[in-house]
């Protein structure tokens, strides 16, 4: 995908309001590998109230060192925070595009969270 394709995609998606929304558009996406990426993390998501909050959660399966099964979850975002913060989630984990990139093509500064 070339950078001003990247763009507009970007800008596209943080317009959407919710993250099926997100999802369905990248499956709509004319770059194949888009597609399968979204594809792929279809039906992956969870939603969870922890510290009275509505948690999005990215639930799979991975194989172990001992070649068992096991089932990771991992916090996306918070219900209600504004899509740009999924995208830069799908692009980074699918892509390993930094987060920071994909909040410059909206013109914001990518703030990481500190670890406590």
């Amino acid at each position: 995908m070339q950078q001003e394709e990247f763009e507009t995609l970007v800008k596209d998606l943080c317009q959407k309001e919710t993250l099926p929304e997100v999802l369905e558009a990248l499956k709509a996406s004319e770059e194949q590998e888009v597609v399968d990426a979204a594809v792929s993390l279809t039906g992956q998501f969870q939603l969870a109230e922890i510290d009275n909050e509505k948690r999005i959660y990215h639930v799979f399966t991975q194989e172990n060192d001992d070649g068992e099964e096991e089932e990771y979850v991992e916090w996306v975002m918070n219900d209600g925070d504004e899509m740009l913060k999924f995208v830069a989630w799908f692009f980074y984990i699918m892509f390993e595009i930094k987060h920071k990139d994909t909040y410059q093509v909206v013109g914001r500064t990518y703030l990481q969270q500190k670890r406590g």
